[in-house]
């Protein structure tokens, strides 16, 4: 798909540079509510971005009930305000159709060009559509309820970054030659490869890095429905809290006492995934393999509400068993292991364990099927028995896929997730069984301490980068190889 270009391309070529960087900045800044053009006036939640302003018309008028009802505002105003909304997104999804269609061949290029002049043209339709909402909403009877505002610095980034996609496509547009009728769509394997890692990329922003944006909590005294402002701003002082109160300090060495412990016992128990893998690929009969891999998998898809179910009707005070070991004399009358807080690092390991290790077998049994039948060939040849060869060719072929996990469940060491410590706590356990995740949740959501329960996420996150990494570089000095 070579083609000859002319120094017209060259210049549209460079066009293209500004208007894919104008793209990227207007999907970016739909996504955070400081540049939601929309927020026009008090009853529009501030936390709102543009995007949720332009798919949930209940979002935006969830505030508004009682606007509606005393008739401060007209809904017209705020379908106009919704409509215009989702006119920008779409147009923004055009602009962001032709930064992706630039990357073809000189007739799929003319092709993403209306995209983009369609995309930004609807851009500032949209716009126009807010400042005509804004009008009506401040032309009300009741203004000083409705507290009217217009964004002008928002709305003028909007129209900055459409009016610079207008302009770069229309000379581009202007400066590429006509396409042959006979040519096709084309594009390089390279850009298709990037495109089609693109959603995926936009996920991991939207999922994974967009939501660190709410570490800034950290650093203010905030509590649910306020705002932050220099006035709640506190610095340091919730890091501070956690050596300087005693309380406070008392309850981290807890929650990371038990989190590491029960973590650690997952690591120290791990090795057991590989060993159940290798064990069940030597099994020669293949109903037999695949009913014990079924039976053991599925329960990676129950709930944990659904384990602590199962538990509580084998081992409550009436369960099944423990009536079994009270009618054999076994234990006394009324025990009750769910809430009894002895050995609960170990309960919670074999529970987890029944749980997932079917599940985390698969990838061993698939590190299994990739290893040269050839090697087992050669060790039966050699006299080798079945244990020799699972020693001696089948743990060394596992063993680089194990020591990935490894370091990725070291950097993970912080976070053994909440979900089965939520489900089996209760007042007798809790000082046992309460780990980080749990911590923060109740901190947070429970106790409504959101500024604290962010810092000790926060803090959380740094260090399980900083394992991760060390962990790596461990690996890279021991063994020659390393993940990152």
């Amino acid at each position: 798909m070579k083609e000859n270009i002319t120094g017209k391309e060259k210049t549209a070529g460079y066009l293209y540079y500004v208007a894919r960087i104008a793209a990227l900045v207007s999907v970016f800044l739909i996504f955070f509510p400081a540049f939601n053009p929309a927020k026009i006036c008090g009853y529009i939640s501030k936390n709102m971005s543009l995007f949720t302003a332009g798919i949930s018309y209940s979002g935006l008028v969830e505030q508004c009930t009682r606007a509606f009802a005393q008739n401060w505002i007209q809904k017209s105003s705020f379908v106009i305000l919704f409509i215009s909304s989702m006119v920008i997104c779409l147009g923004i999804a055009g602009v962001a159709a032709m930064g992706c269609m630039s990357l073809g061949n000189l007739k799929l290029k003319r092709l993403g060009n209306w995209f983009g002049i369609g995309g930004s043209v609807a851009q500032l339709l949209g716009l126009l559509g807010i400042y005509l909402a804004y009008s009506q909403v401040a032309q009300t009877t009741r203004a000083e309820k409705v507290e009217p505002s217009y964004p002008l610095t928002n709305n003028l980034l909007f129209i900055i970054v459409a009016v610079v996609v207008l302009i770069t496509v229309l000379a581009a547009q202007l400066l590429l030659p006509k396409a042959e009728k006979e040519d096709k769509y084309e594009m390089q394997s390279q850009y298709k490869l990037f495109l089609m890692f693109l959603p995926f990329a936009l996920l991991i922003f939207l999922f994974s890095y967009l939501p660190l944006y709410g570490w800034r909590y950290a650093f203010y005294d905030y509590t649910s429905g306020g705002t932050l402002s220099s006035e709640n701003f506190v610095g340091f002082r919730w890091f501070a809290s956690v050596f300087r109160n005693a309380a406070t300090r008392s309850d981290i060495v807890r929650v990371l006492r038990n989190t590491l412990a029960m973590s650690g016992l997952g690591i120290a128990t791990s090795w057991c995934a590989m060993a159940f893998a290798i064990f069940l690929s030597e099994v020669k009969t293949p109903w037999v393999r695949r009913f014990v891999q079924t039976f053991t998998t599925i329960p990676n898809f129950i709930s944990w509400v659904l384990v602590y179910a199962i538990a509580f009707a084998i081992f409550a005070s009436d369960g099944f068993v423990s009536s079994i070991f009270v009618n054999a004399g076994i234990w006394d009358q009324g025990v009750n292991m769910l809430q009894d807080s002895s050995h609960i690092w170990l309960k919670m390991l074999g529970w987890g364990m029944w749980k997932g290790i079917g599940w985390s077998a698969i990838i061993y049994i698939a590190g299994i099927s990739g290893i040269d039948q050839q090697l087992y060939e050669a060790a039966t040849v050699d006299g080798a028995g079945r244990f020799q060869k699972m020693w001696h060719i089948t743990v060394p072929g596992l063993i680089s896929t194990y020591m990935v996990l490894l370091l990725m469940s070291i950097a993970g060491i912080l976070s053994n997730g909440m979900d089965q410590y939520l489900a089996f706590y209760n007042s007798a356990n809790i000082n046992t069984i309460e780990v980080l995740d749990l911590y923060v949740y109740r901190a947070g959501l429970v106790n409504g301490s959101i500024s604290f329960s962010t810092m000790v996420g926060m803090v959380k996150s740094v260090i399980s980068v900083i394992l991760l990494f060390a962990a790596n570089g461990i690996s890279k000095l021991v063994r020659g190889e390393s993940i990152v």
